[in-house]
């Protein structure tokens, strides 16, 4: 792992020392390391433009099945859910309740605890991994109001301000706890005894493995310490978020001693931070009331149970340790060959009781209900890839707008043909308004109908459905979906009413109003 180079911040100059040079190069011949960087780093660089950053999360989030159940369990939890509201069934919805940075912060905490949560030394690592989600949600609600721009990369920052500390606790037991041991004897601070044991702070180390994964550099210099005493109020954003993510560490490690607002330590909190970032006692005890709810919402989403007890002995963690390498996604419903699940009619009946909602409710944009859709029928019925293709009027063409699944960017590039009228099953469907489901394409007949540019794009499609959108005679596009295997075992009528009851709120979102 590279030097990390030296920032402005001299509290962040790397100071080098044979074991802090041993760790980071142990680290980064470490896969599961590596791959959780390149993922936290593809998380990062998601930014919020509306339809198409929904988009973006939704795929990332949808690409891992455990971390897509785990959103779903969180937007599910009473924190969020609406009472007597439908369950939450679609990744779109989810981000809709939660919030983009909420998502992308959830899911970025998943990422950690999904590869770290496996450590031998299970109990230390569940501390610093909670101390870790905790802060996060702190820094979020600092940022709900603050009066800068790109406020809630401070949440980001609040949820890595400690990665140094949980990866030597996960790879280097040993120096952790050698660590722990020199500042609880209370002569070094545990920036001192870091000093002394890696030849670096924790601080200086969680930067350097940040700047390896090439997070943005305005999060590596939130993690920078401050000076002590009493803060006061920043003048700029920087200054602004090193202040919330120590603040949010500090809140997160007082929660998990259960100490409140009017504890001794919660006053010294308050004294130290309350005029820097404006807040005073009824304030300080909402946001301890809010963290400590939600805390428990994301720990129920993880399958993680109670928090844990720093101060508690025992070897560890059976039950997050069990329920996050064996549970992270939902108990297996089972399948047929083709991959569509038994539980098929269950999955689209929610989807339709959900989509429906959206729109009684009127918070769903056409996109919005497009994208329900979608992906309802994509993990409803275990498609491999799946689309919605629209008409371009000034092109001349029938283009996949939203896709998902198995290469989905490049085959919704390449998922385009004319508007003319053709003999080929696509056109043959919009003209006959005729739901189609392609239990083997590779039937004679059935090849025969397939365009060419449908047979280069996807020649291993063995089973699909085409649902046409026609609305008063008028043909806008189609949904398309696929597998890589036939399916014999077809769709029978209750699904399919439900999949046709999907498609007409569709159709409703589409058609104009009076």
């Amino acid at each position: 792992m590279p030097t990390l180079p030296s920032p402005s911040d001299s509290e962040l100059r790397p100071v080098q020392g044979l074991a802090r040079t041993a760790l980071l190069k142990k680290l980064s011949g470490d896969e599961g390391m590596f791959a959780l960087g390149a993922s936290v780093a593809r998380v990062v660089q998601l930014a919020d433009s509306d339809d198409q950053g929904t988009q973006s999360l939704a795929y990332y989030v949808l690409s891992d099945v455990a971390l897509t159940q785990k959103v779903l369990r969180l937007a599910n939890t009473p924190t969020y859910r609406a009472a007597g509201g439908t369950a939450v069934t679609t990744i779109s919805r989810a981000i809709s309740l939660l919030g983009f940075d909420n998502v992308k912060t959830t899911a970025m905490a998943m990422l950690l605890v999904d590869t770290l949560a496996n450590s031998k030394h299970a109990h230390s690592v569940r501390v610093e991994l909670e101390a870790a989600l905790c802060a996060s949600l702190v820094g979020r609600e600092m940022a709900r109001f603050s009066v800068y721009q790109g406020a809630e990369e401070a949440a980001i920052g609040a949820l890595f301000k400690n990665i140094g500390a949980l990866v030597v606790a996960s790879h280097e037991h040993g120096l952790f706890r050698e660590i722990a041991l020199l500042t609880a004897a209370g002569k070094l601070t545990q920036a001192q005894a870091a000093l002394q044991v890696l030849g670096c702070s924790y601080d200086s180390l969680s930067a350097a493995i940040l700047n390896e994964w090439k997070i943005p550099d305005v999060i590596v210099r939130s993690l920078a310490p401050l000076p002590p005493g009493v803060l006061k109020p920043a003048t700029a954003r920087q200054e602004w978020m090193r202040q919330v993510v120590s603040f949010s560490m500090e809140t997160a490690r007082l929660l998990a001693r259960r100490q409140g607002p009017d504890s001794t330590e919660g006053r010294a909190l308050a004294q130290r931070y309350g005029a820097a970032l404006n807040l005073d006692h009824e304030r300080l005890t909402q946001l301890f009331t809010t963290v400590a709810r939600d805390m428990d919402g994301l720990l129920e989403s993880l399958q993680m149970g109670g928090h844990a007890d720093p101060d508690e002995g025992g070897p560890g963690l059976p039950s997050v340790l069990a329920q996050a390498a064996m549970s992270a996604a939902e108990p297996a419903q089972g399948g047929h060959p083709s991959g569509k699940p038994y539980n098929a009619r269950d999955q689209l009946l929610a989807g339709v009781q959900e989509v429906t909602q959206m729109r009684a409710g009127g918070h769903g944009k056409v996109n919005d209900i497009i994208q329900a859709v979608l992906e309802t029928l994509y993990r409803g019925m275990g498609f491999r890839f799946a689309t919605v293709c629209l008409k371009d009027v000034r092109s001349g063409q029938y283009r996949a707008r939203v896709a998902f699944g198995e290469r989905h960017v490049e085959r919704q590039a390449g998922f385009v043909f004319p508007t003319a009228s053709g003999d080929d099953l696509f056109h043959l469907a919009m003209q006959n308004n005729a739901d189609l489901m392609i239990a083997d394409a590779s039937t004679p007949k059935i090849r025969a109908l397939l365009p060419e540019w449908h047979r280069q794009l996807l020649p291993d499609a063995r089973s699909f459905i085409v649902l046409p959108l026609v609305v008063n005679s008028i043909q806008l596009g189609l949904f398309y979906a696929d597998r890589a295997l036939p399916a014999p075992e077809g769709v029978p009528p209750d699904e399919t009413s439900l999949i046709r009851a999907l498609k007409a709120q569709v159709l409703v979102a589409l058609t104009p109003g009076p």
